[in-house]
Parts: C-alpha cells; sequence; structure tokens
C-alpha cells in the first residue's frame, strides 16, 4: 500500500510544525555583521572570530568563507 498525502505549508509553517529553533534573530545579527564589515565598520579579525566559532566545517568552512571575503572585497590575489 502506498500513501501520499501532500501538506501545503511555508517555510515558517513548516519549521513550526517540525518543531525547529526560530534563527531568525541570530541570522540577522549575522548578516548584520557582515554588511557591517563589507562597509569597513568592523575590523575583519572580528568578523573572522566571529564565523570561526559560527562555522559548521571548523578551518576547511572558515577558509571557504574568507576567499569569498576576499573576492568580494578585492583583497585577494588574482592571477597565480
Amino acid at each position: 500500500m502506498k500513501v501520499t498525502v501532500n501538506v501545503d505549508l511555508t517555510p515558517e509553517e513548516a519549521r513550526r510544525a517540525m518543531g525547529l529553533p526560530d534563527l531568525t534573530p541570530l541570522h540577522d545579527r549575522y548578516v548584520a555583521s557582515l554588511l557591517e564589515a563589507m562597509n569597513g565598520q568592523v575590523r575583519p579579525e572580528l568578523l573572522e572570530t566571529m564565523m570561526k566559532n559560527w562555522a559548521p566545517m571548523g578551518d576547511a568552512g572558515l577558509a571557504m568563507w574568507r576567499q569569498m571575503f576576499d573576492q568580494a572585497t578585492g583583497g585577494g590575489k588574482t592571477g597565480n
């Protein structure tokens, strides 16, 4: 027997139905910190420390973020 159930939910409704935490405030703070860093209002070292604590893959994830940040700000080396 095969039973199919279709549920039409928004992402917010699905999150609540599954009992997952609302990380919106954390996400908003993270995005604000990134924007401040890109505008030169936050030292890159502070952003690196914050990202190291939050990075899901540890140092490998941090290296990926550092490379993306360098490329976005023009701080990375090109042409090697």
